[in-house]
């Protein structure tokens, strides 16, 4: 599974200065500086693609991510044991020179996690999305801790939005009903998630007034939350 390669790449990313999160806007991980960008600029944004082979859904996903990110490294699993050597495409001299014309960092990641770069990312600059770039930069910031495993693909995403959304919840079942108002300073978003209730949790008892559904409830035991 492509989340077993998750934990090296981060453990790899972090000791190069960065704060590493997983599954942020479709992308297996992104990472940003540990330190603030100075003066208010933007900051640099890496993006990783993790893989079990080196496939061209693996490259198509990097070309992907260019539009939104600064430096992109593709992750791959490396079935040699030897230290010296990568297996399969990873050892075809072809494979190599494609992520460097494409601008892409490559690495191979062993059953034991060990991390072996075999080509660094290099400056290629096509037109950035400025749109999509924010998006993944604020669900970044926004959400609490790193609650998602990069690499995977059949669990609902502990999104920034659904941490807040299960605040809201546990707070309305402590409280049995709760006003929009008194959850902004748990949940700043609380107004709009309830009033749009996306996942069908909360239930409008009168006006600005608001309970708990079935739905909610079961949530808060399946998110194990509280």
């Amino acid at each position: 599974m492509e989340t077993a390669l998750y934990l090296p790449v981060k453990r790899f990313l972090e000791a190069r200065g960065f704060r590493v999160k997983g599954e942020i806007c479709g992308c297996d991980l992104v990472a940003l500086p540990a330190e603030a960008a100075a003066n208010g600029e933007s900051p640099v944004v890496v993006i990783g693609e993790l893989k079990q082979r080196f496939t061209l859904e693996l490259l198509l996903q990097g070309v992907d991510r260019m539009a939104v990110g600064d430096e992109i490294w593709l992750a791959v699993r490396n079935s040699s044991k030897s230290r010296k050597r990568a297996a399969g495409r990873l050892n075809d001299r072809r494979v190599l020179k494609l992520c460097r014309l494409l601008g892409f960092g490559l690495l191979a990641v062993s059953a034991r996690g060990r991390v072996d770069i075999l080509v660094e990312p290099t400056v290629y600059k096509p037109r950035g999305n400025p749109r999509r770039r924010s998006r993944l930069l604020r669900e970044h910031q926004r959400r609490q801790g790193d609650p998602a495993i990069g690499g995977g693909t059949r669990q609902p995403i502990m999104t920034a939005y659904r941490q807040q959304a299960l605040a809201v919840a546990q707070a309305i079942l402590e409280a049995t009903s709760a006003k929009p108002r008194d959850l902004k300073a748990m949940a700043p978003d609380a107004p709009k998630i309830l009033l749009h209730n996306v996942y069908g949790w909360f239930a409008r008892i009168e006006r600005g007034l608001y309970g708990l559904t079935d739905a909610g409830r079961e949530a808060l035991k399946v998110w194990a939350i509280g």
